[in-house]
């Protein structure tokens, strides 16, 4: 805490610290996807690292059977974040609005939740902490927005209540 008042107090920002670089020889195996088929759903999410070593989530979402979601997960052991104030993710979406979320623990059940959208060219999106929003299954949970002082799992869902093919290409997630 002191450092951090220290560095404040300089107007020196803490270094950034890397989530996940992509490249060609990422080992991409801790992230997977989950669709709503966990509930009967038939939406399908699928997660690879492309030729050029970006992360590729594509799919399709289906509104059949009561489905409508699709997300790509990546849980890491537990870190402290204290200091970091926002995500900056580049990115080339598809043109979709999509959900980015957090856990703070292995044990939430809940998420913290902020959306973004895609421009369909190469681009960074910062997403600001404080704004994510608890959510669990859908809907707002009456608790406090995120802490950012603890972190275990990072997510992205796409699921705009319509049917829809997506594709996402990851290149590198921060927190600042």
């Amino acid at each position: 805490m002191h450092l951090l008042f220290y560095l404040i107090f300089l107007n020196v920002q803490p270094a950034p610290m890397t989530l996940f670089d992509f490249t060609p020889k990422s080992d991409v195996s801790d992230w997977r996807t989950v669709d709503d088929t966990v509930m009967g759903g038939r939406s399908d999410g699928h997660f690879r690292l492309n030729e050029d070593g970006h992360g590729e989530y594509s799919g399709r979402v289906s509104l059949e059977n009561n489905g409508g979601f699709s997300s790509l997960r990546y849980r890491m052991p537990t870190i402290r974040i204290e200091g970091k104030t926002k995500v900056r993710i580049r990115l080339r979406g598809d043109g979709e609005r999509y959900q980015f979320r957090t856990k703070t623990s292995d044990y939430d059940r809940h998420s913290y939740v902020t959306y973004f959208e895609t421009s369909g060219e190469w681009e960074e999106i910062e997403l600001e902490l404080q704004t994510m929003e608890p959510q669990f299954r859908g809907r707002s949970l009456n608790m406090e927005n995120y802490p950012a002082e603890m972190l275990s799992e990072i997510a992205i869902l796409i699921g705009n209540k319509k049917e829809q093919d997506f594709k996402l290409e990851l290149d590198w997630l921060r927190l600042e």
